[in-house]
């Protein structure tokens, strides 16, 4: 009899601990979900082109996902009042500071230039400018033509190939829309070298662009051309190694003299005449 009673007690507790646990289950409250922790990165308050020095108005700050860290972000706006944008910024775009120029780099176009590198500008039009569809951030080559050999006949040379576009008049960005604009001045980034070569091509005649594909960048023949085919530079003779024979120069034979002999008594002498 006590056995039955013990071996009761012991499955009315277990239906119990089961049954507790089970309404434990159903009516516990959800525990919620730990908010994802963000923090805040200066960014641009409107759109910014490419040359914009930054002010205060320019600035804001906005949430970003801790887990999404940007490197070169910045946390606060002090330092970024002056500096100077390399490239065009949306609105609401974290600002990092490889999107910026050095401090003290200067203003405008000349925070684009890379080290080594120099900015020029040649004339263009409508015509010239390849009827407005070049923009900044696009490559062309420069050819030239000019007067040469005695006759004067125009020669076209292809002076400086695959050469970026910085700027069309006061313009660094390209149209949003992608409209064709005529320019009056192109600026080219070039070495101090094909500087030189632009500089005197457009002092020797004048200048044309030719706009390439910007994933081209293969270099073709820079020989000028004539309307009758290309002018090549005479090659020098090369040595064969042949043994050259040369003729013999003819020698005038020498002119004998004429002599006179003269007969004096005992006395004789001679006289010679050429």
């Amino acid at each position: 009899m006590a056995k039955r009673l013990i071996t009761g007690l012991v499955v009315a507790l277990f239906i119990s601990c089961v049954f507790t646990f089970w309404l434990s289950k159903k009516f516990a409250k959800p525990v919620a979900a730990a908010a994802p922790v963000k923090v805040q990165y200066v960014a641009a308050a409107k759109s910014l082109d490419a040359g914009e020095v930054l002010s205060t108005e320019d600035l804001k700050l906005v949430e970003w996902l801790n887990n999404e860290h940007l490197d070169g972000a910045f946390v606060k706006a002090d330092g970024l009042v002056g500096r100077v944008l390399l490239y065009p910024l949306p609105a609401d775009q974290p600002i990092v500071e490889k999107q910026l120029a050095s401090p003290g780099a200067g203003i405008g176009l000349s925070t684009r230039i890379p080290t080594g590198m120099r900015a020029i500008s040649l004339k263009s039009d409508e015509i010239i400018g390849v009827a407005g569809f070049m923009a900044p951030g696009t490559h062309v080559d420069v050819l030239v033509t000019y007067r040469s050999g005695n006759n004067g006949d125009q020669t076209t040379q292809t002076v400086l190939q695959d050469v970026q576009i910085l700027a069309v008049d006061q313009k660094t960005a390209p149209d949003p829309q992608g409209k064709a604009t005529t320019a009056n001045v192109v600026t080219l980034l070039v070495n101090p070298d094909d500087a030189e070569k632009a500089v005197l091509a457009a002092a020797q005649g004048s200048v044309h662009f030719v706009l390439r594909n910007g994933t081209d960048h293969d270099h073709v023949s820079d020989k000028p051309i004539m309307l009758n085919g290309k002018v090549d530079d005479p090659a020098p003779a090369k040595h064969t190694g042949a043994v050259v024979h040369k003729a013999p120069v003819a020698v005038a034979p020498a002119v004998k003299p004429y002599v006179i002999e003269t007969v004096e008594g005992n006395k004789k002498s001679t006289e010679s005449f050429q």
